[in-house]
C-alpha cells in the first residue's frame, strides 16, 4: 500500500468515527477542503461512492459499510504496532542481544548483571558467546563486548575494563615437582593446560619481550572452552596455565599460583561495548549502557571476572 492510499483510508475511517468532515479534518490536523479532496480521490480509484454527504450529514453508501467492515480492523492493527513500536522506543522492555566474546564475558564488572536484572525485569538478556569476530549488525545483536584494537571504526565504543595481560601461571607444588621455565621455549617440556576458543580454535601460546615476539605450540593432557576449569586445573597442580592476569590475580596474590615468564608477558587490550549508532537508541540498550558505565566506574579497576560454569567446578572471583 502506498502513502497516499493508507492517508485516503485513515481519512475515510476517521469522517466514520468522527460523523462529519469539520472534526474528522480537526482529528487528522488538515483542512476540511483537503478532507474533501482525499474522499473524492479514494471514491475516485474505487470507482464507487463510499459517502452520501448533505450540509447536515454524513452516512455510509453500502459500498463504504462494507469498506468500512474490512479497513477498519486493519487500521487498528497498523495503528496497534506502531503504539507498541513507539513504547519500546520509550520503555526499557524485550530481547537485548550481546555477542561476547570467550575471554570478554570474563570481564563484565560486577554488580552489572544481577543488579541490571533487579533493575530492569522487563528486559531478557540474550548473551552469546562467540570468538568469531561476529559482524553484530549481520547477527542481528544490539550490541558487542570485544577488546578494542577489533572494534569495527564505524561502531561506537566504550572502554569496559582496563588494558591487562597475558601471563603463565603454575601451582607451587607443580613448579617444585618439575622446575620453573626461563624462557618460553621451556614450556615444550611442560604440561600446558590449552583454551579452545567458540571458534574451535586452540592457538599456540604468544610471548613478548621488548620488540621480540615469540609464539609456541604448547602441548598438555588438559584442553577445555572453560576458563574456570583451566585456573582450577592450575590451582590443582594439572600444569601451566597462561590466560588474563586479571582473571588470576586472587590467587596469585595468595601465592596459591606463580606468574613465570614474567619479562615475556604480553600486553592485552582493554575490553570495551560497542555498537552501531547512537541514534535512535532502543530504551533497552540505553539503560544498559547507563548501568555498565555506572558499573564500570564503581568497580574500577577491581572488574569481577564472571566465567562460565561447569558442572562441578565453583565460579571464581578474581580482581583486576
Amino acid at each position: 500500500m502506498r502513502g497516499t492510499e493508507f492517508s485516503e483510508l485513515t481519512a475515510f475511517v476517521a469522517i466514520t468515527e468522527r460523523g462529519n468532515f469539520s472534526k474528522a479534518a480537526a482529528t487528522l490536523g488538515i483542512s476540511t477542503s483537503t478532507l474533501s479532496q482525499k474522499i473524492r480521490t479514494l471514491e475516485e480509484r474505487l470507482g464507487v461512492r463510499l459517502l452520501n454527504r448533505t450540509t447536515r450529514s454524513v452516512a455510509l453508501t453500502e459500498a463504504g459499510e462494507r469498506l468500512l467492515q474490512q479497513v477498519h480492523p486493519a487500521l487498528d492493527e497498523l495503528g496497534n504496532a506502531i503504539e507498541s513500536i513507539t513504547a519500546s522506543r520509550d520503555t526499557p522492555a524485550g530481547i537485548l542481544r550481546l555477542s561476547i566474546g570467550s575471554l570478554a564475558v570474563g570481564m563484565v564488572p560486577d554488580p552489572l548483571l544481577p543488579g541490571f536484572r533487579a533493575a530492569y525485569p522487563d528486559i531478557t538478556l540474550d548473551i552469546v558467546v562467540d570468538d568469531s569476530m561476529i559482524d553484530i549488525v549481520d547477527g542481528h545483536f544490539d550490541a558487542g563486548i570485544r577488546i578494542g584494537t577489533r572494534i569495527e571504526r564505524d561502531m561506537i565504543a566504550m572502554r569496559v575494563s582496563p588494558d591487562s595481560r597475558l601471563i603463565a601461571v603454575a601451582s607451587p607444588g607443580y613448579l617444585a615437582a618439575h622446575g620453573k621455565p626461563d624462557e618460553p621455549q621451556d614450556l615444550r617440556d611442560h604440561n600446558c593446560i590449552r583454551f579452545r576458543q567458540t571458534t574451535g580454535a586452540v592457538h599456540p601460546w604468544e610471548f613478548e619481550r621488548g620488540g621480540e615476539k615469540v609464539e609456541i605450540a604448547v602441548e598438555g593432557s588438559l584442553i577445555t572452552n572453560n576458563l574456570d576449569l583451566v585456573v582450577h586445573a592450575a590451582l590443582d597442580g594439572t600444569g601451566v596455565a597462561y590466560m588474563l592476569e586479571g582473571y588470576m590475580k586472587a590467587d596469585i596474590a595468595a601465592g596459591k599460583l606463580i606468574p613465570i615468564l614474567e619479562d615475556w608477558s604480553r600486553p592485552y587490550a582493554g575490553y570495551h561495548l560497542f555498537y552501531p549508532s547512537r541514534r535512535q537508541m532502543p530504551a533497552k540498550l540505553k539503560v544498559f549502557i547507563d548501568h555498565l558505565r555506572s558499573a564500570t566506574r564503581q568497580a574500577a579497576p577491581r572488574p569481577r571476572l564472571v566465567a562460565p560454569v561447569v558442572t562441578g567446578v565453583k565460579p571464581r572471583t578474581a580482581v583486576a
